[in-house]
């Protein structure tokens, strides 16, 4: 007879194992942004010359994008936090839908094969269930820009007519400020004939930071981080070294850790304006924050239920909505999130309340009362951030919780567990 124990050991889904009700202290070092990195290397085919991305985060998201730009021709070589791309070989046009549907990233390649080979074929992609995030406002940019696009099958098939291949300048205006469209029509724009221009573009960080690294590559963009995007066509861009901005996620993430435990931790290197509407709810719930340059220093006190509505930049992030709820279920008083981005992010509410939360869900917006303690449980993220929730929750909760939906934590999080633990929490991965 097998040993039950081992069989049921063979069969226990990765997860890992948190004892609640813990102090943390100390500062926590924040790695480079997930989903900048992911559409700097998207970008990196808009060049035949070799670059290197530094501050790269260790992730599985970062593992899917290599594999898609390796199974395009692409020479990729990783050393530590430093990715050296050599696109000189590019060749296939084709995604391979088996990399593509689990990484919604790999759709904003379209924008830069576009502009570079003048032909691109991707499948729609997927990424975490959140809701629908389509990609027609990529789709209209494109066809402004002069792009032939046919949809069928799932499958995007994308040309630029003419002898030179090249897109055509055009002025764009987006029905919403989606920061995918943004950075695909951007990618397009930057090789095209001419001028082009983005209103009601995307102001988050991201679109900022693809803006800086085109730049370094010889682009000509102008206005990245307001409403309006200028783009000045060039013929080629050149290599560059370029350092990835710091994760504002994964700092908020980490600040919300320290004001769930109730402890004094520090996030460094941020950039503080990237989370100022983070900042201010976490004052408005009772947290002193020291400030400088790159650090932020966080000291919570009685925490009380505050408001939340996510928005786009600068407004409240969607990313963060999840864990700011963790804490909120802790609060004095009552809170109420709404969520304004995705109509399926609150998968996390049920798992609270297995902890102990008292929440009330009416459609996008959660009522929440605060409780003296949550209760440690089995729990299983859905998604990458609302995982993430469940880490935060398991700090603060009395006994030995149980995560699983590692797969989606370790798309976002760099060795979360270890940069807890070294701030003094008790974690262990199965």
């Amino acid at each position: 007879m097998p040993n039950a124990a081992l069989i049921s050991q063979k069969i226990a889904k990765p997860h890992l194992e948190i004892e609640g009700d813990c102090a943390l202290s100390g500062e926590f070092s924040i790695s480079g942004a997930k989903n900048s990195a992911l559409v700097l290397m998207a970008a990196s085919l808009l060049t035949e010359e070799s670059l290197v991305l530094q501050n790269v985060p260790q992730l599985t998201d970062i593992d899917g994008m290599s594999e898609i730009l390796l199974a395009m021709g692409i020479g990729l070589r990783r050393s530590n936090d430093a990715l050296h791309i050599n696109a000189s070989g590019l060749k296939h046009v084709e995604l391979p839908y088996e990399l593509v549907h689990g990484l919604r990233a790999s759709f904003f390649c379209i924008g830069s094969l576009l502009a570079r080979l003048g032909q691109a074929k991707i499948p729609l992609p997927g990424g975490c269930e959140i809701g629908a995030r389509p990609v027609s406002e990529h789709i209209k940019g494109l066809k402004a820009l002069g792009a032939y696009i046919n949809v069928e099958h799932g499958v995007v098939t994308a040309s630029v007519p003419g002898i030179t291949n090249r897109l055509k300048g055009a002025d764009i205006v987006l029905d919403c400020p989606s920061v995918g469209a943004t950075e695909t029509i951007l990618m397009a724009a930057v090789l095209a004939e001419g001028r082009s221009s983005i209103e009601n573009a995307a102001q988050e960080p991201e679109i900022q930071d693809l803006a800086k690294f085109l730049n370094a590559m010889g682009a000509k963009v102008s206005g990245a981080g307001g409403p309006k995007i200028t783009i000045e066509g060039v013929k080629e861009l050149h290599g560059c070294n370029y350092t990835v901005m710091p994760d504002r996620i994964e700092a908020g993430t980490f600040l919300l850790a320290g004001a769930i435990t109730r402890s004094v931790v520090s996030v460094t290197p941020v950039i503080p304006e990237h989370l100022s509407s983070v900042l201010q709810k976490l004052r408005d719930c009772g947290c002193s924050l020291e400030i400088t340059d790159n650090e932020i220093k966080i000291t919570p006190k009685e925490i009380k239920g505050v408001d939340i509505t996510t928005q786009p930049f600068p407004g409240f992030p969607t990313d963060l909505q999840a864990p700011f709820m963790a804490l909120m279920a802790t609060a004095k008083g009552t809170s109420v999130i709404t969520e304004k981005i995705y109509e399926n992010r609150m998968q996390h509410v049920a798992e609270l309340q297995r902890m102990g939360a008292s929440i009330r869900l009416q459609g996008n917006t959660a009522v929440i009362e605060g409780v003296p303690n949550l209760s440690a449980a089995p729990v299983c993220g859905g998604d990458l951030r609302s995982t993430a929730a469940m880490v935060l929750a398991s700090l603060s909760a009395k006994g030995v919780s149980k995560v699983e939906g590692l797969k989606h934590l370790d798309r976002g999080y760099s060795a979360i567990e270890k940069k807890l633990n070294k701030a003094g929490a008790h974690i262990t991965r199965y």
